[in-house]
């Protein structure tokens, strides 16, 4: 007999584990396609603590493990399968994997945002070592140390003056001779006595053993190279590398309504404009994206679902 399940959840980090969660509970037959890696950003993530109720010594891989034997715990069976197609204009959706093909009454997006990176050497490796891409998760851990900010729009700006909070001095490296983000932004950056700006400049190579402690400038109009080493007394800096995110939707490009970007369009009820198919996580147009925010999406999304699924009985 055919297996058809009430509803598939496409992605396995915060949204879509609370998606499953929340499914499991209400009794719905749940499957979560895992994708590439469990827990999305928060599995490279080596302390959480903004997450409420999580420990001190919280990590992103030990708050999915707990996500995930959760989920499990309700009936949501895991499939470690990545989706690669979809066929949403039935009652009966299909969702496509590299492995097999999975159909549900019900789809869940969860398959997240990544950040834009720089591509230079030792930036994947000092990930979560000194290398950010969340300023909101990670300024705490830089009190009163230097960092970097590398961008020049609103979300690199902004972000700045937020880190300016906690760390002695932050300097934005930017690549042009001006900056994109808004003007009143840039006025507060220009005022604010605990921020330089790198002018036509790039970061060419993070260096560092288990821990950033030095990092290589080019300047674009020069052509001369700078490094940068961590203070002494400090052993190591902050890179927080804030050129945008790129949503992980292009499966469902042409069948699902997205922004210009791609990032999946939705009401609060995380309804997308196609019948039965909901959105949740970083992959949805949102105003913030945390682990917080996540797991609020993936709720209301199994909750909708639900509903959407009662009234077609």
């Amino acid at each position: 007999m055919e297996k058809i399940y009430d509803v598939i959840i496409i992605g396995a980090g915060p949204a879509g584990l609370s998606a499953a969660l929340y499914a499991g509970r209400a009794k719905l037959k749940t499957l979560v396609l895992e994708g590439t890696k469990v827990g999305g950003q928060i599995a490279i993530t080596s302390e959480v603590d903004n997450y409420p109720g999580s420990m001190s010594d919280a990590t992103g891989p030990t708050l999915t493990a707990r996500m995930v034997e959760q989920a499990k715990q309700f009936g949501a069976e895991m499939v470690p399968d990545s989706a690669t197609g979809t066929d949403f204009k039935r009652e009966i959706k299909i969702v496509k994997g590299e492995k097999d093909e999975y159909k549900g009454r019900s789809v869940i997006i969860a398959t997240g945002a990544n950040p834009r990176r720089i591509g230079c050497p030792g930036e994947v490796e000092l990930t979560g070592k000194g290398v950010s891409y969340c300023a909101t998760c990670d300024a705490d851990f830089f009190q009163d140390l230097e960092v970097f900010v590398v961008g020049g729009g609103d979300t690199a700006v902004e972000e700045a003056l937020y880190l300016t909070k906690f760390a002695r001095k932050v300097t934005i490296v930017h690549r042009r001779d001006k900056l994109r983000a808004a003007k009143y932004l840039q006025e507060k950056a220009f005022e604010n006595p605990k921020i330089d700006i790198m002018w036509n400049s790039v970061i060419v190579d993070i260096k560092g053993d288990g821990i950033v402690d030095s990092a290589v400038f080019h300047n674009n109009d020069t052509g001369e190279t700078l490094e940068i080493k961590a203070a002494e007394e400090d052993g190591t800096f902050g890179v927080f590398v804030l050129v945008g995110y790129v949503p992980v939707s292009k499966v469902f490009l042409g069948c699902i309504d997205t922004d210009e970007i791609g990032y999946i369009i939705a009401d609060s009820r995380m309804r997308t404009n196609v019948e039965g198919v909901f959105v949740a996580g970083d992959v949805r147009v949102k105003t913030l994206r945390q682990v917080v925010t996540a797991t609020a999406d993936g709720a209301i999304a199994a909750v909708e679902a639900e509903k959407y699924l009662e009234h077609k009985e």
